[in-house]
């Protein structure tokens, strides 16, 4: 797949027992890469400090929408979404070094001033750096689909992870989320509808949001027969009945 997004199941487990949604692989790293993760991470990148919260003006100013990417892969599409919407602060969190220091060179190549990174478990990151009512939105693009059944278990959209994001958005925020699995698409809808927290504007699936690039994972996923499936559910404004 396209990404390693990254993501625990909350709850009583510890850390250690939590079940993945993700793998860290050792994937090779170009020199590029390794110097970015060392040299570029403390410019444009967060450690992982529990209490710490993270907010728009840890990146760009404390009045721009604060959009956070889980699981970014290569960021090839972050990259692009930073750079169409400028005034966006976007914060992009995943664990794959290699992906992460390919991310690193590009900010600083194209000097991007609205994006940076934390190389560090997704639920960790919610649970403790973000606060609740201050998400505009959340992007999850192709995460890894886990196909087999009895690795089902594994994939990131489950009922106590919406919930967790359904409580970190703004009233009037997104959760934007696409695949190529359709079995996985069908299950996600599912446990999208089901958070009380959520609402669907869409008939049923979303229609592409413009601002969304077609990557070359994409591509390739559709020329080998793979329709795209995209879910965008809000969190209602209180008043709001949608």
């Amino acid at each position: 797949m396209e990404n390693s997004t990254t993501g625990l199941k909350p709850g009583s487990l510890s850390a250690r027992d939590r079940i993945k949604s993700y793998v860290i692989r050792a994937g090779r790293m170009t020199a590029i890469q390794k110097d970015a993760l060392a040299r570029l991470y403390p410019l444009y990148g967060f450690d992982w400090q529990p209490g710490r919260k993270l907010g728009p003006s840890d990146i760009l100013n404390a009045n721009s929408k604060f959009v956070l990417e889980i699981g970014f892969g290569m960021g090839q599409a972050t990259l692009e979404i930073a750079k169409t919407l400028p005034d966006t602060a976007f914060l992009g969190i995943d664990v794959h070094a290699p992906g992460v220091g390919k991310l690193l060179s590009e900010i600083e190549a194209q000097n991007i001033k609205n994006l940076k990174l934390i190389k560090h478990d997704a639920v960790e990151v919610l649970t403790s750096m973000i606060t609740e009512n201050s998400v505009d939105g959340f992007n999850i693009f192709f995460p890894d689909p886990w196909p087999k059944k009895r690795h089902h278990k594994r994939r990131l959209i489950n009922k106590s992870f919406v919930k967790l994001l359904a409580s970190r958005l703004k009233p009037g925020a997104y959760i934007y989320f696409v695949t190529d699995w359709e079995e996985y698409a069908e299950r996600a809808m599912e446990v999208f509808s089901e958070e009380a927290g959520l609402a669907n504007p869409f008939a049923l699936w979303a229609e592409k949001q413009s601002w969304r690039p077609v990557t070359k994972f994409e591509k390739r996923a559709l020329s080998d027969g793979r329709a795209i499936k995209e879910l965008y559910f809000i969190k209602p404004p209180a008043s709001s009945s949608v």
